[in-house]
């Protein structure tokens, strides 16, 4: 537990730094896959600190609404503003402006190679992590790495990495921060699979999140 959504940040930056590291010396390359919401955004730009090799580093998105480039409701427009200068051109961005999203999933999930380093994810006041949402048919695909949700979720159909494609990453980085997580981050830590982030099987995850989401 971290006192501080800054300090959970810093945190969360560290250890991408670390797994970033691990990955180049082991395989020549890290890829990392970023989630949206407003928690991250610290921690992406505090990857600057990080003694990370760019060059050999690809950042995908775990998640991206469907709505127009540049549309302040992306996830991309964030992440953009948000990670080191030298980060922006290893972005490989969600297709999600393709007039055929289910296509554009498809392509994208090509683009993902082997398992992913690291996962950032997040989990929302009602449980959902990435754009698996509640009660949404996005929950029960299980024979594609990308897809798209069935229906809206807060105004916005979505295009998410999938339950499988999270179970095959090397390692899984949560970060929950404020109160009005408490209740999901408390189910999270108990497995509690009523929630869609309770559902995500990883063989590695690290939990980091701060006093007021993790106050009891």
């Amino acid at each position: 537990m971290r006192p501080d959504p800054a300090a959970a940040a810093r945190r969360g930056a560290e250890l991408i730094g670390e797994a970033a590291h691990e990955a180049t010396g082991a395989r020549g390359g890290f890829s990392l896959a970023a989630s949206g919401g407003t928690d991250p955004w610290r921690m992406y730009e505090l990857l600057a600190e990080q003694e990370i090799d760019w060059s050999s580093t690809e950042v995908f998105q775990v998640d991206e609404r469907i709505a127009p480039e540049g549309d302040p409701d992306r996830n991309l427009t964030h992440l953009l503003q948000s990670l080191p200068a030298a980060a922006r051109a290893r972005v490989r961005p969600m297709p999600v402006t393709d007039e055929d999203p289910e296509a554009a999933a498809a392509r994208y999930a090509g683009q993902l190679a082997g398992a992913l380093d690291l996962v950032h994810l997040g989990a929302g006041p009602d449980g959902h992590t990435a754009s698996l949402v509640p009660g949404d048919p996005v929950l029960d695909v299980d024979d594609r790495r990308v897809a798209v949700t069935g229906g809206e979720y807060q105004g916005r159909r979505r295009m998410t990495l999938t339950y499988p494609e999270l179970a095959r990453a090397r390692a899984i980085l949560w970060l929950v921060t404020g109160e009005s997580k408490r209740e999901a981050l408390a189910k999270l830590l108990a497995g509690d699979r009523s929630i869609p982030a309770g559902r995500v099987d990883a063989g590695h995850s690290t939990v980091i999140a701060d006093a007021a989401a993790a106050a009891r």
